[in-house]
């Protein structure tokens, strides 16, 4: 989804170099360090072998969980407003992302990723059992969801955060595409087999297979190593109210005045009709074949997403405002074309290809953050902003179902497309975005990003 897609004056942290060859300067950004025995290729690097193959399960079971009870509401309900409610449900996360920041960046990263884990392993179990013994309502997954969304509001903030600490900073933008990429392409297959699995299995059955990949993510976490940013409150056993309110503010604070504010709008709108498509895409599959049709939907923008990603990284000597201007106009006539066309193989192929700016922009977002803001704030500003941009997310959901029980699915759905067109004429129309430079030329002055210096020691 776009970021589209995904935030002071900066604690003073000097990170020592313990697996990666950079060091954070006293601003908090960090200052390169040539390459030597300590600082591995990404595929030699333990650390983000661990979390690569982690976030590679862990989605497997966030595929299979948002596929199954989707489906499982309107198979139940037979209602798209229900529907509705439940992603919106799913969607929880994307508003309350900035409660999540300044504790992924006070507390310990490694319990909050295993934790969370093996939390959402059990709690999933519930729906199986409840299908097992006949008590399996749409009000007790409807009461589910909102436990196992909030056990995912640390994920975003953890990978903005963890990342630069296990990679050096000329590996974030491939770091962050293959972790997209893998990511992206495992919500391809398990979203597109999703659906021909409830065909022949039922949706409850899912959830067994789910259980099981949140508990090998889990184990796959507890082997990485951490360095410790070093001046920071990492471990401190938890901030109190005035340091917590303190965090936030550092955190908006950076962002107040930039760039990035345009953006956060425009993902913001974008991601209204994101919202809205979600709510309605099992009616939509479903009036085009049924739960195997929703799946090969929910493929298609997978894979759109995933070659988007893909792509994200042989991109970064493009000029990223008129990137966005072109892609994100082309997915809006794509998206367009998917709606109205008479051929499903068409309208499948076609809404696929919507979704390729989403999954460039996600990385190039990604990487944005990581290049622009200090490591001891990377955690709050992905939470600021994810809650920023996301917040329209559930709203979006909530109003889907309604629209589209008034206007109906196609109509729906057909102007959900205004989303990206949205996206690219606000780039193209606003110079401060149209002008913004290639990941390979990004530097916080372009940006608008103030950090402040760190004084200059006088000579004895």
């Amino acid at each position: 989804m776009p970021d589209s897609a995904q935030q002071a004056v900066t604690t003073i942290a000097v990170r020592i170099p313990t697996r990666s060859s950079e060091v954070t300067s006293m601003s908090g950004h960090r200052t390169s360090v040539p390459p030597d025995d300590n600082h591995p290729s990404l595929w030699t690097n333990r650390n983000f072998l661990r979390f690569f193959f982690g976030q590679f399960v862990s989605n497997a079971g966030d595929s299979l969980y948002t596929v199954a009870i989707l489906w499982l509401v309107f198979e139940l309900s037979g209602s798209i407003f229900l529907t509705s409610v439940a992603n919106a449900l799913l969607l929880l996360p994307f508003l309350l992302q900035i409660v999540a920041g300044p504790i992924v960046d006070r507390f310990p990263i490694k319990p909050l990723l295993v934790g969370s884990q093996a939390v959402q392993g059990i709690v999933v179990l519930v729906l199986p059992v409840a299908a097992y013994t006949g008590t399996l309502t749409v009000e007790l997954i409807l009461a589910t969801i909102p436990v196992l969304s909030l056990l995912t509001l640390v994920v975003s903030p953890v990978q903005a955060a963890l990342v630069p600490r296990i990679v050096a900073e000329e590996q974030l933008s491939q770091c962050n595409s293959a972790l997209a990429t893998v990511t992206l392409g495992l919500d391809m297959i398990f979203d597109a087999l999703g659906g021909v699995f409830i065909a022949v299995f039922g949706a409850t059955t899912l959830f067994l297979l789910d259980s099981l990949t949140f508990a090998v993510a889990g184990l796959l976490f507890v082997g990485i190593t951490i360095p410790v940013v070093e001046g920071g409150s990492e471990g401190s056993g938890g901030p109190a109210i005035v340091e917590y309110v303190a965090d936030l503010r550092a955190g908006v604070d950076i962002l107040r005045g930039t760039v990035f504010i345009d953006m956060m709008f425009i993902s913001a709108a974008s991601n209204f009709a994101v919202g809205v498509t979600l709510a309605i895409l099992p009616a939509f599959g479903d009036l085009l074949g049924g739960a195997a049709i929703y799946g090969l939907l929910l493929g298609a923008l997978g894979t759109g997403r995933l070659v988007g990603s893909a792509s994200a990284s042989y991109l970064n000597s493009v000029s990223y405002g008129w990137l966005m201007t072109v892609t994100y106009l082309l997915a809006a006539l794509c998206w367009l074309g998917s709606v109205y066309s008479p051929s499903v193989v068409f309208t499948i192929g076609l809404f696929g290809l919507a979704w390729i700016p989403g999954g460039i922009d996600g990385v190039m977002t990604e990487t944005l953050n990581q290049k622009v803001f200090p490591d001891d704030l990377l955690g709050r500003v992905s939470a600021i902003k994810g809650t920023a941009v996301g917040a329209t997310l559930p709203i979006g959901s909530l109003i889907g179902g309604f629209i589209a029980e008034q206007l109906g699915t196609t109509t729906t759905m057909g102007l959900a497309a205004s989303g990206f067109g949205f996206v690219g004429l606000y780039f193209a129309l606003q110079p401060s975005l149209r002008r913004l430079p290639a990941m390979n030329d990004i530097d916080p002055e372009a940006f608008d990003v103030r950090i402040e210096s760190p004084p200059t020691e006088s000579s004895e």
